[in-house]
């Protein structure tokens, strides 16, 4: 009687796994087609995301150039505003040329005085 029963257990191993091959059926080749261009597609939709990542660091740091750059222009003109500020003014105009230029007034002397060296 346990033989019977491992027969009729080896049978129903043969048809389960007969079954399993009967399920394993090869891809057609328009399955194999339809993979391969799914593929194909995940490539190029992949490589344009690497390359709009490229792309998108490289215009931040021009961008971050350019905001630097700006603000050296607009620290310049800071600068280039306040002194045109002061050219209207004829009093600073007198003592600028006087202690770049040495120009003097009528009547008044000018003293050159040696550098200190021990500085």
């Amino acid at each position: 009687m346990r033989m019977a029963k491992e027969q009729a257990k080896a049978k129903q191993n043969t048809k389960t796994v007969s079954k399993k091959n009967k399920k394993k059926k090869k891809m057609t080749p328009f399955l194999k087609l339809v993979c391969y261009v799914m593929i194909f597609a995940s490539l190029v939709l992949l490589y344009n995301v690497f390359k709009e990542v490229y792309t998108t660091m490289t215009l931040k740091e021009q961008l971050a150039e350019v905001q630097e750059k700006y603000q050296e222009v607009l620290d310049e003109n800071a600068y280039l505003t306040s002194e045109r500020e002061k050219l209207e003014d004829p009093d600073y105009v007198a003592n600028y040329a006087r202690g770049t230029y040495l120009l003097s007034k009528d009547d008044e002397q000018i003293f050159y005085l040696p550098e200190d060296e021990d500085k």
